[in-house]
Order: C-alpha cells, then sequence, then structure tokens
C-alpha cells in the first residue's frame, strides 16, 4: 500500500498533518492528553488541469498548495491549543502568504546580495558564490537559533514523528508507535531538502545567469525563484525514487543532513498523533 500512495505531511503545533491526493488530515494532542482529529476532502490542481501536470510547472503549483494549506493547518493546530474555532479567511491567507514570501525575499535575496555587495563590487563568479553562500549560512544559522526555543524543539519532534510515521508506511510496516520510532527521522521529499537544494541550484545558476548591472542581478534572483523551485521540486522527486544512485544520494546529500537540525526525535506519544493523522488521509 505504501507504493501506491504518495503521503506528504507538516508537523503543526502540538500535531501532525498528513496529506494524499484525496485528502488532508491533522491530528493534535490537546493538553488534556486527548488527540483531535480533522479530515478534509481535497483534489490538487494539477489533477484537476492537464497543463499543470507538466514537469517543473507541477512543482510551483504544488509548492504554492502546501503553503495554503500550511497555513490553514498550523492555524486550526493552533487554535485547538486555545479552545477557538476561528478560521482565516481566504483574504487573511492571502496576506500573510504574501508577507512571508516578502520575508522570504528580504532575507535570502536581498540581505545577503548586501553584504556580499560589500566585501566585492564584481559582478562575476566569486560574488555570486559568496552570495550563494550567504544565503546557505543564514538559513543555517536561523534553523539552528529558532531550534533552541522550546515550542519550536517540539514542533520539530513532530516533524521527526511525521517523517518516521511516513517511512514506516512506505515500508510497508503496520502503523503502530512500536514500529514508527524504528524507522528514520529523515526522509527525501522533505521540504528542508528542497530550500536547500534551491538555495544550492541558485549559486550554479546565478553564477551563469549575471550582469554587470546589479538591479538586474537582484531582478533575475526575485523572478526566477518559482523557475528555480520547480526544478528542484522535480529533482527531489525523482531523487526519492531512486536512493540507490550514488550521484543522486550525492545531490541531496546537504538537505538530509540538514534535517537532522529540523528533525528530533519524537516520543511514542508524538508517533500515535501522526499516525492517526496518516491513517485518516489514507
Amino acid at each position: 500500500m505504501g507504493d501506491t500512495i504518495s503521503v506528504g505531511g507538516q508537523a503543526v503545533i502540538e500535531g501532525v498533518m498528513m496529506m494524499t491526493p484525496s485528502k488532508i488530515a491533522t491530528a493534535v494532542r490537546k493538553e488534556s492528553g486527548e488527540i483531535i482529529l480533522n479530515v478534509d476532502n481535497f483534489q490538487s490542481l494539477t489533477a484537476k488541469y492537464r497543463f499543470f501536470k507538466w514537469p517543473f510547472i507541477r512543482g510551483i503549483i504544488s509548492l504554492f498548495e502546501m503553503m495554503v494549506i500550511g497555513m490553514k493547518t498550523l492555524t486550526w493546530s493552533a487554535n485547538q491549543q486555545e479552545e477557538d474555532d476561528g478560521q482565516l479567511s481566504s483574504k487573511e491567507i492571502a496576506i500573510t502568504i504574501g508577507v512571508a514570501i516578502l520575508a522570504s525575499i528580504l532575507i535570502f535575496v536581498l540581505i545577503p546580495y548586501g553584504l556580499t555587495y560589500v566585501i566585492t563590487a564584481n559582478q562575476g563568479l566569486l560574488f555570486n558564490l559568496i552570495d550563494g553562500v550567504f544565503r546557505l549560512l543564514i538559513f543555517v544559522i536561523y534553523i539552528s537559533g529558532i531550534s533552541l526555543m522550546k515550542d519550536i524543539g517540539r514542533i520539530f519532534q513532530y516533524h521527526g514523528a511525521e517523517h518516521k510515521t511516513v517511512n514506516c508506511f512506505e515500508q510497508g510496516k503496520e502503523l503502530t508507535p512500536e514500529n514508527v520510532v524504528q524507522c528514520s527521522r529523515i526522509h527525501p521529499r522533505c521540504g528542508t531538502s528542497l530550500i536547500v537544494f534551491v538555495l544550492g541550484l541558485s549559486i550554479v545558476l546565478f553564477s551563469v545567469l549575471k550582469s554587470p548591472i546589479w538591479w538586474i542581478n537582484i531582478a533575475w534572483r526575485i523572478l526566477l525563484i518559482p523557475v528555480i523551485a520547480g526544478i528542484s521540486y522535480e529533482v527531489i522527486k525523482y531523487s526519492a525514487k531512486h536512493m540507490d544512485n550514488s550521484l543522486l544520494r550525492w545531490i541531496i546529500k546537504p538537505g538530509l543532513l540538514t534535517q537532522e537540525i529540523t528533525t528530533r526525535n519524537p516520543s511514542k506519544e508524538q508517533c500515535e498523533v501522526a499516525i492517526k493523522a496518516l491513517k485518516a488521509a489514507v
């Protein structure tokens, strides 16, 4: 069964969201110890429209859908801890995603570019390499820093529970807390691996695609984000199916190593929450 159903997921506040081509299920544990579940039917735009199924295009669409779904499920999980059943409106979700995108451009495009410009104004290979290294460092420092926060640490544990549960499912094992905790908390299709690959691919691409005019280089870095994300999605997806290929393993290795930061070993109780979400999604 694990070979025929594509499963994705995300850690939320005190819980896990699991997603299949037909359902989205989010399970959270309340302070009382009760596990509550929210299940919604789902059909991706890639299943509705042929154009969105095309390679590279489907990656952009899938990532956008995950942003929207992730925001909704994260809000729902937070509301359960506060006994609040309120839901974000479409406008609020759009504003939140817009702010997140602008913040990402500031942190991962403008700041690294500005720091690099202080070191060297020569818009050549060295400039782009330094710029790329700054972006990678900012990302690693950021996730390492927030991992020290208690609440984020618990989210990283649920992230580990999500991965372990999906790995258990894809290996065809029975979904029990005992089986799940024994599985790896590293998964090749993780969003962390995708982000790291995007940052790495950006270094290569912008070392070739460069201009002596600084604002053109910044424009390239912003406008090509969807293109780079689409390419990265295809590489990560293909690599996850061909982990026996040493070259592909080497390509995604940095992302797998970074998951050592963004995931932590969960408790059996946390795995129980992830299992409930996955069973509801499939």
